[in-house]
């Protein structure tokens, strides 16, 4: 073409920009971080809410900027583009010379082509949619057919089963046996005669089966052709045929069991496994063979097993009953749960035996789970625990456990004993016997019972805390699947006596003996000190009762051995836990007794304040200590060498040595320097008015310098009183240099030159 043979000359792009780089050579971005021109390529792309939003925390002035350099690069681009294939797009138009005439020569073959596939098209759905149709004719005939099928197949089992229950051989009865075995004694004819009958009731029990299999699968044809008016006109004839296969499936595992007949016993069991009805063969077995046996066992006549004839005891039942399972019921449980016999479904031990048991017991004795008799009741529940594990060893697996656990019987039976109700009753009875110990006076009931053992208990409270203890964890007390409340009732034991020794601790550091004081804390107000050994001793004799080497700690580990090692840790700690405030009381206890010793000897220390009197305005020297020192230390010289203090340990002893004595030295420095610095301001006072008299009169003042105070007389009397002291508390066994107090007692009444020593 003439016209496109010069070619225009391309667009001039403007000077692009270079990108711009940093020192290392790598671009900069072009825009801030806020300006994203991806967005802008978004299908849901609103200018309006991109620009609201932008505008809250960018000026309209840079974003207006930012766009206008966003669209200077876009045109550059473009132009550079266009650039680049412009050559290209010049010549196109040249390249297309004669496209117009092929393409008309090209039109009438596609219009032609185009006409032929509508008519195949046409073709094709007419023939698809007659294809259709016969196939739905097909289907509904297949159906029809199939439901013609189900129909006959229904009719001809229906007719079958009732020809088969017709064609049943009739066994001799027991009688007709047994008559005819009198009549034919001492004949060889006899022995045939219980053949053939043998041989008629497991013909039968065959056929039995063989007809249960065919019920089952009328049962299927049924449920696949409800609601016809077909199988609703053939219901009678499916009832009647069911009564009458259950009637004679019935009289054959009857008769089966009584002659303990094995092969007609598991035909029976898989007829009735074949038409799904378990439960009968279970509830037969129950009242043919169990339920004779158990009526011989345990009486059905509650007036009469009340009248005395019978006891509430299940545990001689138990093993009767064990017995009769062993000899009289072994065998179809075995026969159920022989291998690949398909009989597993049946649970003769629950739904039979332990059913029959429940029953008997609800009917022949029901006291016999009553709570209400705690001692009868855990015997008969442990016994029953016994029976049920008797009878799970005939379980052939873990699973046949499992099921035998899950059924409703088994449910039922353990729902006779009501162990939680039991529990309450057993922890009113030592909660309670435990309450009235401790709110009874303290005597040392175990003093003279055991004298001769080592750690034994003297007050009544600690043995009876104890003995609960014990009870909780006793065989006759203990019921293993409550063991967590038993725990719970052992740590509330503990924190019981706790709180009654530190209720009476605190009233006694009070010491008011009002009537507002709780009941706890009566015992602690109305004893005196020595029986604070007692209980020293008993607390002591509790905390190692109950610490980690202690019996009772390892022994209800032995209990519960058969859990996890983690719980046992976790019982074990608990324990210690509930001990630790009572370890924390043992100063408490030692202070009371150290507070009423302290308190005695104040008594006498109270006569020290008459020194003053004695060396005031006298020119008396002492010479000896005086007589209240002697009387200091006696009440716990006293204390002791009494006969209880045996029971305290020599670690105790020592603490209550050193508290006593140290009490007693500080109370008595106080007491000292007190003493002497009233008598020091009193001789300051009186030597200042003294020596204003003199001034006034005219006299020397050096006359009384050589003359011995008031003050150090009391001085030296309280340092040979001091003395004294060290040398009674040395005879007690305390070194008086070792105390505190006592070292400045005796730099405040020491002369000067034996301040640095302490000899005595």
């Amino acid at each position: 073409m003439a016209d496109l043979a010069v070619m225009p000359r391309p667009i001039a792009a403007a000077a692009l920009p270079q990108t711009a780089t940093d020192l290392f050579g790598e671009p900069i971005e072009a825009h801030p971080p806020w300006f994203r021109p991806e967005s802008f390529l978004r299908a849901g792309f609103d200018p309006d809410a991109y620009v609201a939003e932008l505008r809250s925390y960018v000026p309209l002035e840079s974003l207006s900027a930012e766009l206008r350099a966003h669209l200077a690069a876009l045109r550059a681009e473009l132009v550079g583009l266009i650039n680049r294939d412009y050559a290209d797009f010049v010549g196109l138009s040249a390249r297309l010379k004669g496209v117009d005439a092929a393409a008309a020569r090209m039109r009438a073959p596609l219009a032609d082509l185009r006409d032929k596939v509508a008519a195949f098209r046409a073709a094709a759905a007419a023939a698809l949619a007659a294809l259709r149709a016969g196939l739905e004719q097909r289907a509904a005939a297949s159906n029809a057919r199939e439901l013609l099928e189900l129909l006959l197949n229904t009719s001809h089992v229906v007719s079958k089963v009732e020809k088969l229950i017709k064609e049943l051989p009739t066994a001799p009865s027991d009688s007709s046996s047994a008559d005819v075995g009198s009549a034919d004694k001492g004949y060889p004819g006899n022995d045939t005669t219980v053949e053939s009958g043998t041989d008629v009731r497991e013909t039968q029990s065959i056929l039995l089966e063989r007809i249960a299999s065919e019920m089952n699968r009328l049962k299927f044809y049924i449920s696949h052709a409800q609601n016809l008016p077909f199988i609703e006109n053939m219901e009678k004839r499916v009832q009647g045929a069911t009564k009458l296969l259950d009637g004679s499936l019935e009289r054959c595992f009857v008769v089966g069991l009584e002659h303990r007949n094995a092969k007609v016993i598991y035909n029976c069991l898989r007829a009735y496994a074949a038409i799904d009805n378990t439960s009968s063969a279970e509830e037969l077995f129950r009242t043919t063979v169990v339920s004779p046996l158990i009526q011989k066992i345990v009486p059905q006549n509650y007036a009469k097993a009340v009248s005395g004839v019978s006891s509430d005891d299940l545990e001689d039942d138990y093993l009767r009953i064990m017995q009769c399972v062993e000899k009289d019921c072994k065998f179809i449980l075995e026969i159920s749960s022989s291998a690949n016999s398909g009989l597993h479904i049946f649970d003769f031990l629950a739904n039979s035996i332990l059913k029959e048991v429940h029953s008997a017991i609800m009917k022949g004795k029901p006291g016999a789970c009553s709570p209400g008799k705690p001692k009868e009741f855990l015997k008969n529940y442990k016994a029953s625990l016994r029976f049920l594990d008797f009878l799970e060893g005939y379980c052939p697996s873990k699973s046949a456990v499992t099921k035998f656990r899950s059924e409703p019987a088994y449910t039922e039976f353990m729902r006779l004993w009501h162990v939680s109700v039991y529990f309450s009753l057993r922890f009113q009875e030592i909660a309670g016997d435990l309450d009235s110990a401790l709110t009874a006076t303290i005597s040392p009931v175990g003093m003279n019972e055991n004298q001769m053992k080592q750690k034994t208990l003297l007050l009544k409270q600690s043995i009876k805390l104890l003995e609960s203890l014990h009870s909780c964890w006793s065989d006759e007390v203990l019921v293993f699947s409550h063991s967590d409340k038993f725990l719970r009732l052992s740590l509330q034991l503990i924190s019981r006596y706790t709180t009654w020794l530190s209720s009476g601790l605190a009233a006694r550091k009070a010491s008011d003996g009002s009537s507002s004081s709780p009941a706890d804390s009566e015992w602690a107000l109305s004893i005196p000190v020595e029986d604070f050994i007692y209980v020293m001793h008993d607390v002591n004799g509790v905390i190692g009762e109950l610490s980690e080497s202690g019996n009772f700690v390892e022994h209800v580990n032995q209990l519960l051995a058969s859990c996890p090692i983690e719980v046992l840790t976790l019982v074990k700690q608990s324990i210690l836990q509930a001990v630790e405030p009572l370890k924390e009381l043992l100063p408490g206890i030692m202070d009371v007794m150290i507070g009423v010793i302290v308190k005695r000897s104040n008594e006498d220390l109270k006569h020290l304040k008459g020194i003053t009197a004695t060396y005031r305005m006298t020119n008396k020297l002492p010479v000896r200590h005086s007589p209240y020192v002697s009387g200091i230390l006696h009440p716990f010289k006293v204390f002791l060498e009494g006969e209880r203090v045996h029971y305290l340990s020599e670690d105790d002893k020592t603490k209550l040595r050193c508290g006593s004595t140290d009490k007693i030295t500080a109370i008595y420095y106080d007491m000292v320097s007190e003493v002497v610095n009233v008598a020091r301001k009193t001789e300051f006072s009186l030597q200042r008015l003294r020596q204003g008299a003199q001034k006034r009169v005219g006299a020397s003042t050096d006359s009384s310098d050589n003359i011995i105070s008031d003050t150090d007389k009391i001085c030296m009397q309280l340092f040979l009183d001091i003395q004294e002291y060290a040398r009674n508390l040395r005879s007690l066994g305390i070194d008086a240099r070792g105390i505190e107090s006592y070292r400045a007692l005796w730099q405040c009444v020491a002369p000067k030159d034996k301040q640095d020593t302490i000899q005595f």
